[in-house]
C-alpha cells in the first residue's frame, strides 16, 4: 500500500504520541523522521502533551525518558468520553 497523500485521520500530536508508546526512549529526532515533520515540530508537540499532563518527560543520563498519561481524556469535545488510551490502544496495540 503507497504512502497516503494530503489529509489523514489523525493529527500530528496523536502521530507523535504514538510514537512515544512505542518506544518511550525514541529520540525526538527519530519521531521527526516517522511522522515526516521537523525536529523542531516535534519538539512543540511534546512540550505541549507534557503541559497538558499527557506526557512525563524524564532524563536518563543523556537521554530522555517519556510515560504517556494514558488515562486522561482525548481533548476534543466529540471524543472526550474517551481516555487516551483506548486510542493507543487501537493504534498501536499490536504493534509494540
Amino acid at each position: 500500500m503507497s504512502e497516503p497523500t494530503g489529509w489523514t485521520f489523525l493529527t500530528n500530536h496523536a502521530h507523535v504520541l504514538f510514537c512515544i508508546a512505542r518506544d518511550p526512549e525514541v529520540r525526538l529526532r527519530d519521531v521527526a523522521a516517522k511522522v515526516a515533520i521537523t525536529e523542531r515540530a516535534v519538539q512543540r508537540i511534546v512540550t505541549d502533551l507534557e503541559t497538558q499532563g499527557y506526557l512525563t518527560v524524564s532524563k536518563e543520563g543523556r537521554r530522555n525518558r517519556y510515560q504517556v498519561n494514558d488515562d486522561l481524556p482525548l481533548r476534543h469535545l466529540v471524543e472526550r468520553h474517551v481516555a487516551v488510551k483506548a486510542l493507543i490502544d487501537l493504534v498501536v496495540g499490536g504493534q509494540e
